[in-house]
């Protein structure tokens, strides 16, 4: 971090030479005063302008600096702030204590967010329609483009700053255990094993969490998907939803003339008629305190958690996902996914 610091007084040729060390990377310089407030920020390009503007290589690098910088201010990581800070090009993003100085610098080429949410991934499935291939590999450690696919997920929750991961174990558990004895994208991933089927979501009842007023993402571990989880999460808190599910179009064509009748009569007919639903992606964010009412001797589903939160009168949305969703459920999915991954790289940007 300290590279990319330096004091607002020293002059425009040392601040060259601090920025040409820096080639290769991200070439921006973060000036702060004496006591270590940051005051503005500085790249080649605003050191060019002051020289055509009469500023000479002896001047303070203050007189060339921009003061206009974005920073996520007192500590606090605000996706909406490094959304539009990546989305503008910046690519060093700077985290400020209460006096505004640089506690840490955020590469937004690596780390896209900081989502402020925990995530679980459930691993339980017996994957059966994929027999031979999971009669010794759990469906979500089946390779995909040379890597496993619920390391695709964990990847992407790397991406958005999610570092509290726990994944649900079931079929062949030693097998999902050992493959997260090590890190994986420089998370620590935690494992939790069901001793007996608890649903699609029932496993999340085993999972202990220390925040009853935060979000937890919850996941199918065996989806290969480009899902923008930072905007599914600004969609869940800009709606004060309890739950958000993520949803795919998917459209029923009927190929036959469709009559609208009322009782015994025919008041119209059309031809071959498409309709266009959503369906459920397998993918939610959730209110913790939903989660931490979840029964751990029953099985639940996640549309049952849906269904009942709807009843209660919670507040439930969708997230359409716009990009790639693969269900990797059937031998031909999987050859799909394969042939995607072979010819696309968009799930490692």
């Amino acid at each position: 971090m300290d590279r990319h610091i330096i004091n607002e007084k020293l002059p425009v040729i040392t601040a060259l030479e601090r920025l040409n060390a820096l080639s290769g990377g991200v070439m921006t310089l973060f000036a702060v005063n004496d006591d270590g407030v940051m005051t503005g920020t500085l790249t080649d390009g605003d050191v060019r302008r002051g020289l055509l503007a009469g500023l000479s290589l002896s001047s303070p690098l203050r007189d060339a600096m921009r003061r206009d910088f974005r920073a996520i201010r007192d500590g606090r990581a605000d996706v909406a702030v490094m959304k539009a800070a990546r989305e503008s090009g910046i690519k060093l993003l700077p985290a400020l204590d209460a006096k505004g100085c640089v506690k840490q610098i955020y590469d937004l080429t690596l780390t896209h967010s900081l989502l402020p949410i925990s995530a679980i991934l459930m691993a339980g499935g017996r994957g059966e329609r994929l027999r031979p291939l999971t009669l010794d590999t759990p469906k979500p450690l089946l390779e995909v483009g040379g890597k496993a696919i619920i390391d695709y997920n964990i990847e992407a929750l790397a991406r958005v700053g999610v570092s509290d991961v726990t994944v649900t174990a079931r079929y062949l558990a030693d097998k999902i255990t050992g493959h997260f004895s090590s890190p994986v994208s420089g998370i620590k991933v935690k494992c939790v094993v069901e001793e007996r089927p608890l649903g699609t979501i029932g496993a999340a009842s085993l999972v202990k969490r220390d925040n009853p007023d935060g979000t937890t993402l919850v996941m199918n571990s065996d989806l290969l998907t480009t899902i923008s989880l930072e905007d599914m999460y600004l969609r869940h808190t800009s709606e004060n939803a309890a739950v958000t599910v993520a949803a795919i179009p998917y459209s029923v064509s009927v190929p036959y003339a469709i009559l609208a009748t009322d009782g015994p009569n025919i008041t119209g007919i059309e031809e071959k008629p498409s309709y266009s639903y959503y369906a459920n992606a397998g993918i939610y964010m959730i209110s913790n305190r939903l989660l931490d009412a979840l029964p751990s001797d029953k099985v639940t589903d996640a549309t049952d958690l849906v269904e009942d939160a709807i009843a209660s009168g919670e507040k439930v949305v969708y997230f359409p996902i716009n990009g790639t969703w693969i269900d990797i459920g059937s031998p031909t999915d999987f050859r799909q996914a394969q042939d995607l991954m072979r010819y696309h790289r968009d799930f490692t940007n």
